[in-house]
């Protein structure tokens, strides 16, 4: 989905659910707990080679309202060629400073990577480097395996199981501190089929005798509720209802889906994103819905810029006022 599997491969060559009362934050185990909120700047090549993520740290003053809301900062793996080890180095001592914790977009099955282990073998490479560089990988994310392997490699969904399974394996076995979460699309993969997906990787992994998922991330394609009349923020909610009632954290990515759309019809620019990220908190929070994880996370190439705070229609402007909105009146206790 969000991952350019083109560019993923150069830079490998290259690198060799209705709950009527909010819930606590749950815990995804006793050492690490799960962040909060989650902000991801736009990423990847075709936004200006990392300018929104490099803004960040060569401007941190233009966003430290922002930045205290924020637990965790993500990424792409495989984006972090765009930037040197000097720099990657300075600025993971920033965020060593911020108390903000760093997680990963990956691949678990994809075109380039069609096994767990092959596409661990290639990832690996890019995660020891952020390691040595002083980047403490916290949590990674995993994109969408399921919807890879049905898509884009027409196998089974037994093989969706058991090669993610086998991917997490090895991630648990390298970097046993580290959260494991998994990434899948809605309404694309309809309601049932998410809960039916989540009890039999969950099963596997036991099966396996791996410790199952850290969480269970969301990411809605609100728009087609209304364009294609498929799926409905109530159905969300279950699902966010579901993943509690088995004690699996239940995270969701806001974004605007429907930025790409305005921009054929010429109607697109940076507010179409904030308009879009608060459209759709508000939109789940009409539903009593509460996700154990916020995650504002954008790869449509808006906003053009992440500061400052103090500008209309940057994105560490969405992160604030989304915050203030939806995450901080609901976590007095974070950090």
């Amino acid at each position: 989905m969000r991952i350019n599997n083109i560019a993923v491969t150069i830079a490998l060559v290259s690198l060799g659910f209705t709950c009527s009362k909010i819930n606590a934050q749950p815990v995804a185990n006793a050492d690490n707990p799960l962040p909060h909120y989650v902000v991801g700047p736009p990423n990847g090549h075709a936004i200006n080679k990392g300018l929104c993520f490099r803004e960040l740290f060569e401007k941190p003053d233009q966003w430290k309202e922002a930045r205290a809301l924020t637990d965790a900062l993500l990424y792409a793996d495989w984006t972090f060629c765009e930037f040197t080890d000097s720099e990657l180095k300075a600025w993971f001592a920033q965020m060593n400073q911020w108390k903000i914790k760093l997680e990963l977009e990956v691949g678990a099955i994809k075109d380039w990577g069609p096994t767990g282990a092959l596409t661990f073998k290639r990832q690996q490479p890019m995660w020891n480097r952020l390691q040595r560089l002083g980047g403490s990988i916290y949590s990674v994310a995993m994109d969408e395996p399921l919807c890879c392997v049905r898509g884009s490699m027409h196998k089974p969904d037994e093989y969706a199981v058991e090669e993610t399974a086998n991917f997490i394996g090895l991630v648990r076995a390298n970097y046993p501190k580290m959260l494991i979460g998994d990434i899948e699309p809605y309404p694309s993969l309809p309601l049932a089929g998410q809960m039916k997906w989540i009890d039999a990787l969950q099963k596997r992994l036991a099966e396996k005798k791996i410790k199952g998922l850290d969480f269970y991330r969301v990411d809605v394609d609100w728009i087609v509720f209304d364009i294609r009349n498929e799926g409905s923020w109530n159905e969300v909610k279950k699902l966010e209802h579901y993943c509690r009632s088995i004690k699996l954290p239940f995270s969701l990515i806001y974004w605007s889906p429907g930025t790409d759309l305005m921009k054929h019809r010429g109607l697109a620019d940076d507010s179409t994103w904030l308009t879009g990220v608060m459209a759709q908190g508000y939109a789940y929070a009409s539903v009593a819905g509460a996700p154990d994880q916020y995650v504002v996370e954008s790869w449509v190439n808006s906003p053009s810029h992440s500061v400052p705070e103090t500008a209309d229609y940057t994105f560490t402007r969405s992160v604030l006022d989304f915050g203030r909105k939806f995450v901080a009146p609901l976590a007095p206790q974070r950090r």
